[in-house]
């Protein structure tokens, strides 16, 4: 499945994740991680149409250490990245900006997805 990101680093942030709720990347079986990877090629040129990124992040974090959020629920991270878009503000003021409506950008990849994806 394909869920936004509550927390984005830029607009179009969203998340890949499998249906059944798993925490680490030996639970996942090979068809659940070549529909995570099949989702997220297609995924990639959604964004990429959308936003025109000048590139793109993609992984996971996993476990604590790594940055994981939940460490319970493994999920794969699709990110736009644009030249100089390093944010600051978590850093320096220990505050997210939250680049775009979450409910907007929701409605925007939505129907893009339910006419390109389906």
């Amino acid at each position: 499945m394909i869920v936004m990101n509550l927390y984005p680093y830029n607009a179009g942030h969203v998340m890949i994740a499998p249906r059944r709720h798993v925490g680490r990347l030996s639970e996942v079986t090979p068809e659940e991680l070549g529909e995570m990877a099949s989702l997220a090629q297609r995924l990639a040129s959604v964004i990429e149409e959308i936003y025109r990124p000048h590139g793109l992040n993609l992984g996971m974090n996993l476990g604590r250490a790594a940055g994981a959020g939940i460490e319970d629920h493994l999920h794969l991270h699709l990110l736009p990245r644009w030249n100089g878009d390093t944010n600051f503000m978590s850093v320096v003021g220990e505050t997210r900006v939250i680049p775009e409506d979450l409910g907007e950008a929701c409605k925007k990849l939505r129907g893009y997805f339910e006419d390109s994806l389906s």
